[in-house]
């Protein structure tokens, strides 16, 4: 289409009134039609001049980073982002060519991990400008994440027959055989003395505790048969709220409720359920050592059950925030690494997806997703009239040549 503009161009002084008035809507229709293409990319599209001036800026270039659109500024002073603002500087005073550089960016009250390629705007072998390409890539990169979460998780399987015949069936003839010992002692003394019985209690201690390590492991590598039946989460939460209260109070912990009252039911196993959520109730109530505010909180958004559970804890560092499913990953002495792991295979194997969102000193957020229980629905019969009614007709839309 540009050379026939050039062509017409050419021969303007040639053209009628109305013949340069076609051309002139013509070329319109062209402009609007590429506004919209550009409009309806999901990913950003910034374009600058030889001076870095602002040129364009499609709209889901303006969603993704904090701009002041103004055609015809230079591009860094109208980033409000103060970090992406000097990238943008730095790069195109450089003359840079930059390719998926990853940037994490905070807009409109969201976190989003942005790919930046810059390159050069090219028109009859000169350079005229710059293009700079942006995509969001927050949810690939949790896919991702996931992804590798989940191979980890399935690598364990391999391990548990040998773990269970090498470590479990040990640590049962160890706990048996004290026992034994104690008696003889005991039968051979008439009585076993405080500093023996101390020995004894401690290797009772670790013998149980290892026992307890194995068997949470096994939990986590052995399918899951799940008994799934129509529930209420809320009712689920509100049950496990009861359940913790004496001890949230005993923590100095307060539990707030804020559940939405229309939440639709869910396929879910309540046991396993049960297990995930004491689990992160758990958590953090490790996180408060000296109290705080623990809330629950539901909602329904389109088909799903989204599941927040939020305290004012230490909170987690981004270093730390990357490994918290996986296995044997703890940063407290008594834990075994293993609590957020099973959280993670049970939400999976409800078909749902948990994300942790965490501040150093403001706490953490896990958030679960799971799937809204659909019913089934009957297609009813319809006439065509019924959706076209007859004053109502339809039709192709045809090109008009000039």
């Amino acid at each position: 289409m540009g050379d026939f503009y050039q062509r017409a161009l050419k021969k303007l002084h040639k053209l009628t009134p109305e013949q340069c008035r076609e051309l002139f809507v013509s070329a319109a229709g062209e402009v609007n039609r590429l506004d919209t293409v550009l409009d309806s990319l999901y990913v950003g599209i910034v374009v600058c001049d030889e001076n870095h001036n602002l040129l364009m800026a499609n709209k889901c270039a303006q969603w993704m980073i904090p701009l002041s659109y103004s055609e015809g500024t230079l591009l860094w002073p109208a980033v409000m982002d103060e970090q992406l603002s000097d990238f943008f500087r730095e790069a195109l005073l450089n003359n840079d060519r930059v390719l998926e550089k990853e940037m994490d960016v905070e807009h409109l009250g969201r976190n989003k991990l942005l790919s930046i390629s810059i390159v050069p705007l090219v028109r009859n072998r000169r350079i005229t400008g710059s293009l700079i390409y942006m995509e969001d890539i927050t949810e690939k990169r949790k896919g991702e994440s996931r992804l590798r979460q989940a191979e980890k998780l399935a690598s364990l399987t391999t391990l548990a027959a040998a773990v269970a015949h090498e470590i479990k069936n040990p640590l049962g003839s160890i706990s048996i055989h004290l026992q034994l010992l104690r008696k003889v002692l005991a039968k051979k003394r008439n009585s076993v003395d405080k500093t023996t019985e101390k020995y004894f209690k401690v290797l009772n201690e670790e013998v149980d505790r290892l026992n307890r390590i194995i068997v949470d492991f096994l939990f986590a590598v052995r399918p899951m048969t799940l008994e799934l039946r129509e529930g209420s989460v809320n009712e689920l939460i509100s049950g496990l709220v009861d359940f913790v209260s004496y001890e949230m109070e005993q923590a100095n912990i307060r539990c707030v409720l804020e559940l939405d009252e229309k939440l639709p039911m869910t396929m879910m196993d309540e046991r396993y359920m049960k297990q995930a959520m004491l689990n992160l109730v758990k958590n953090a109530q490790i996180a408060m050592p000296k109290g705080g505010l623990l809330t629950f909180t539901t909602n329904h958004v389109d088909n799903e059950i989204r599941i927040s559970i939020r305290d004012t804890g230490t909170g987690i560092s981004g270093e730390n925030l990357a490994k918290i499913f996986e296995p044997y990953f703890t940063t407290t002495e008594s834990g075994t690494g293993l609590g957020l792991t099973l959280v993670f295979k049970i939400i999976k194997e409800h078909h749902g997806e948990i994300s942790v969102d965490s501040e150093i000193g403001k706490g953490t957020d896990f958030e679960i997703t799971m799937p809204v229980l659909q019913k089934e629905t009957r297609m009813i019969a319809y006439n065509e009239g019924d959706i076209f009614p007859d004053n109502i007709k339809l039709s192709g839309n045809s090109d008009k040549k000039i």
